[in-house]
């Protein structure tokens, strides 16, 4: 039994929830967002969305709670949006963007230069004397993730300095080094 499945969605205000031939549509003031779904139903009453499955087949029940975190993420997102957060630790990491190029500095013989997709919006933080902070924000939480992710991939934290890309809060396992 799903136990995330079953909780129904609550819809804030300003959102609307339509839903059409196994396909789901949310708009809001962010932005709108759709989704395919199956082996699922799913109903739209008294400002909540809720999921059922019409069986108990393996399918079904994997899909039941996979699909109101989808539907739960997409309301979320186009009410108040998604933000990541990176971190560039390193001598000389630097981050800069013009509109939705983004510069990194991540000590290689040349600088990194990403398009980012239009829906994601890029801020790059820099204080004296604190880390470079790479700021990504979109109604859209996969695209998010998967644009974070891409850029963590070019410096990945190493375990011993801990230098890298890694996201803000994020805990790193630390080895010891050699020991004399």
């Amino acid at each position: 039994m799903s136990r995330i499945g079953n909780n129904p969605v609550a819809i804030p205000q300003g959102v609307t929830v339509d839903v059409k031939d196994n396909v789901i549509t949310v708009k809001g003031k962010l932005g709108e967002l759709t989704q395919e779904f199956s082996n699922v139903e799913i109903t739209v009453k008294d400002g909540e969305v809720s999921v059922a499955r019409p069986s108990d087949s393996k399918e079904a029940r994997t899909n039941h709670g996979l699909y109101r975190s989808l539907v739960n993420n997409m309301v979320h997102g186009v009410s108040e949006g998604w933000t990541k957060k990176l971190e560039l630790v390193g001598v000389g990491y630097r981050a800069t963007n013009q509109g939705q190029r983004l510069d990194l500095a991540l000590g290689f013989s040349h600088n990194i230069v990403i398009s980012v997709a239009p829906e994601v919006t890029v801020e790059t933080i820099s204080d004296k004397g604190k880390n470079p902070i790479v700021k990504l924000t979109s109604h859209d939480k996969q695209l998010v993730g998967q644009v974070a992710a891409k850029i963590r991939g070019y410096r990945k934290p190493e375990p011993y300095k801990g230098k890298g890309i890694k996201f803000v809060g994020e805990e790193l396992r630390r080895k010891a080094g050699k020991s004399a």
